[in-house]
């Protein structure tokens, strides 16, 4: 027997995410896009920052898709959204919806499809001129977690590659020589003063795992060398780490940190 449609946008949003095949965490951040477009298409203005995550979506029928102003709906809410949202995640919230779209249709539980006409929006050029002192100082003066001060001031001060950053380990550390220990095939990394400060509070109570840890456990299927064990939080992705950046800077990128040669 045939499985009946769903009535409900967020019915059909978790049959949409049970089907996806993706993992746990990949399925809650389409989740939160999903139920962002929820509100545009309820006429109503989506919670923002933190809020975002934890409101509960209004509750309305999926045949809202098939109205002949949902796409009006739709194309007003990426507008709004434009002006304070980062391109690139407004362009994977779009990408989101017409994904589930496109399902939904091969279900038959949509007749037509309103995100035909959203787009993705231009990106901006990403900076890429090393930031100036002054820059350096408001960064720094930041009152940013622990974390993000930590990595800002090892990629300036080391000079490293972010990828080689993001792959230390607690037990690379030798904080006394303000050093990575030498590993054969491995660059060893230098910082100054700012890191040395911060390193010892970032790793307090820790003597093994990822340097940088995301702020959740981390998802079942996580290699052990990306999983800490003290605390079961994941290594932080370069994904991640340019996001955060970006939400306390102007629009800075993590490559500016590099001092110029």
């Amino acid at each position: 027997m045939a499985e009946l449609p769903p009535v409900e946008y967020a019915v059909a949003v978790e049959r949409y995410l049970a089907a996806s095949g993706l993992a746990e965490g990949s399925r809650r951040i389409y989740r939160i896009a999903l139920n962002t477009w929820a509100w545009a298409l309820a006429d109503r203005p989506a919670p923002t920052g933190p809020e975002r995550r934890r409101a509960r979506p209004p509750v309305l029928p999926l045949a809202l898709l098939d109205h002949p102003d949902a796409a009006h709906r739709l194309r007003a809410a990426a507008d709004r959204r434009s002006a304070d949202t980062d391109p690139r995640t407004l362009n994977r919230e779009l990408s989101t919806l017409r994904a589930a779209v496109a399902w939904w249709r091969v279900q038959h539980w949509l007749a037509g499809d309103p995100t035909t006409d959203l787009h993705p929006r231009p990106r901006p050029e990403p900076a890429t001129a090393p930031l100036t002192p002054d820059d350096l100082r408001t960064l720094f003066a930041l009152r940013a977690p622990l974390r993000e001060q930590a990595l800002w001031h090892l990629l300036h001060e080391s000079g490293a590659a972010i990828e080689t950053v993001l792959a230390l380990n607690t037990d690379d550390l030798d904080l006394p020589r303000r050093r990575t220990l030498p590993r054969p095939g491995r660059t060893t990394v230098h910082w100054q003063a700012g890191t040395a400060r911060l390193l010892p509070l970032l790793t307090a109570g820790r003597t093994t795992g990822p340097l940088f840890l995301t702020d959740r456990r981390a998802p079942a299927g996580t290699p052990t060398t990306d999983r800490c064990p003290h605390t079961g939080r994941a290594r932080l992705s370069y994904r991640r780490a340019a996001e955060l950046f970006t939400t306390h800077t102007p629009g800075w990128t993590l490559r500016q940190l590099r001092p110029p040669h």
